[in-house]
């Protein structure tokens, strides 16, 4: 089968890293069909858009129908995740396993919860938070489903996402926007703790690279990102590009405690303060050394073309 014919299928294409995956594809010439629970949105031209629930087995599989590989690239509002997530991941391994393709999924690294040293792919599941159990559920369900047979599946994981498009993630719109406008930009924990983060378009083409090879099936891969610089250092250069003067704050754990109590987004965000309160910086030596090499986009040309974008 020629790439042109092989079918990559994309769940939560109308998101930030549904999206990029579906350009990096049609960037390396594959066949891409775009699916989100709307059939519409704005999607790169020359992909076949596709109107499915991952949670229907009649729809999920209809748009798994005929397919090479499947990305589970699906995302829900932060509040939802543990009633959203296990079910999206049942009906994609169920679709993809019934078309016989291998199923990508987009994954973080919440699974491992506090750590010290660089984050590996050996480090055991310790998450004590909700966000964190649901990413260790759902990672079990899916290496279980493959080492029953069900389906040929791997992981692939990165960081907290930056870049054009990437609109809800905490590096995101809010973010951003507040720079170009001259606003003070809040960060959260310590503004001088290093902290990997993962520009889209890097975490897009390692997502793809492990649907091409067999090699990394029944695996979790981190996927390589640019030099984990602190807040502090980020910003710095993020306000030195859009040349504005820099304004920077930050939530603490305190404040964090204190908005949960009448805000749902920030109780929930309290969960995840452990990562930028201490280092938090992610090793992908292993794709490197199976995958490599892979040059991640230099955080300075990243920041460039996140700022552009938002500059639309």
């Amino acid at each position: 089968m020629s790439e042109k014919q092989e079918l990559h299928v994309v769940f939560g294409a109308s998101g930030g890293i549904g999206r990029a995956v579906a350009q990096e594809l049609l960037r390396r010439g594959k066949r891409v069909r775009a699916v989100n629970r709307s059939g519409t949105g704005d999607l790169p031209q020359g992909v076949e858009l596709a109107r499915a629930d991952a949670t229907d087995p009649a729809s999920a599989a209809e748009a798994c129908r005929g397919a090479t590989v499947v990305y589970n690239c699906a995302n829900a509002p932060y509040t939802d995740w543990a009633a959203a997530f296990p079910p999206i991941m049942a009906g994609l391994i169920a679709a993809a396993g019934k078309a016989g393709a291998k199923l990508v999924f987009a994954d973080n690294l919440y699974a491992y919860g506090p750590t010290t040293g660089p984050l590996t792919e050996d480090l055991p599941y310790r998450a004590q938070g909700t966000k964190g159990r649901v990413r260790r559920q759902m990672a079990e369900m899916l290496m279980e489903a493959h080492s029953r047979g069900t389906v040929r599946a791997v992981i692939g994981r990165a960081s907290d996402y930056y870049g054009p498009r990437v609109v809800n993630s905490f590096t995101g719109a809010d973010m951003f926007r507040s720079l170009l406008a001259g606003k003070r930009v809040m960060w959260v924990g310590s503004l001088d703790q290093p902290h990997s983060l993962s520009y889209i378009e890097d975490a897009a083409r390692g997502l793809v690279t492990l649907g091409e090879r067999d090699e990394a099936l029944g695996q979790a891969w981190h996927i390589p990102s640019g030099e984990a610089l602190t807040g502090r250092q980020f910003l710095g250069l993020a306000f030195e590009l859009a040349d504005r003067p820099a304004r920077l704050g930050t939530y603490g754990r305190l404040t964090l405690q204190l908005a949960s109590l009448f805000m749902p987004l920030a109780r929930e965000s309290v969960e995840m303060l452990y990562e930028f309160e201490a280092p938090f910086e992610l090793d992908a030596g292993k794709f490197q050394r199976a995958f490599g090499p892979f040059a991640p986009t230099p955080v300075r040309e990243a920041l460039s073309r996140t700022l552009a974008w938002f500059q639309l």
